[in-house]
């Protein structure tokens, strides 16, 4: 059984929500990409089609694992479970090997959102982790 007493502050909260609406985001984009939806294809020039459309499949994997995880692991911020870190360290990792990969060909459109994907990313990691440390997640 899981020790729950120590109570987190009102920020903790705040930071999680914040975290899985951000990482919900991130599902809906990639499903959007995905499935080529309307609206998505819509935001788009061709050019950022066309280059999307040509990124190799493990590329599109790293997308999907850098979502999906960072979702469920932002769920596991809300639900004080200490997984929450190994799944944000995941969503870490394959937002290095996307980002990077877009970085090394200069296809980042915007340099400001592909850094700030990748700074929120590694404060998730942290932020969890000080989380498991303050006792606030177990």
């Amino acid at each position: 059984m899981t020790n729950l007493k120590v109570k987190p502050p009102v920020w903790f909260w705040i930071v999680s929500a914040i975290a899985l609406l951000w990482n919900a985001m991130g599902v809906n984009h990639y499903l959007g990409q995905a499935y080529q939806t309307e609206s998505w294809r819509a935001a788009l020039t061709d050019e950022q089609f066309e280059i999307i459309s040509n990124f190799p499949a493990w590329i599109t994997a790293a997308f999907a694992i850098a979502v999906f995880a960072g979702a469920l692991g932002s769920l596991g911020l809300l639900l004080r479970k200490k997984w929450a870190y190994s799944l944000l360290l995941i969503s870490l990792i394959a937002v290095i090997v996307q980002m990077g990969y877009i970085l090394s060909q200069g296809q980042a459109d915007n340099i400001g959102m592909t850094i700030s994907i990748i700074l929120f990313s590694v404060f998730l990691v942290w932020f969890s982790k000080k989380s498991i440390a303050k006792g606030w997640i177990s």
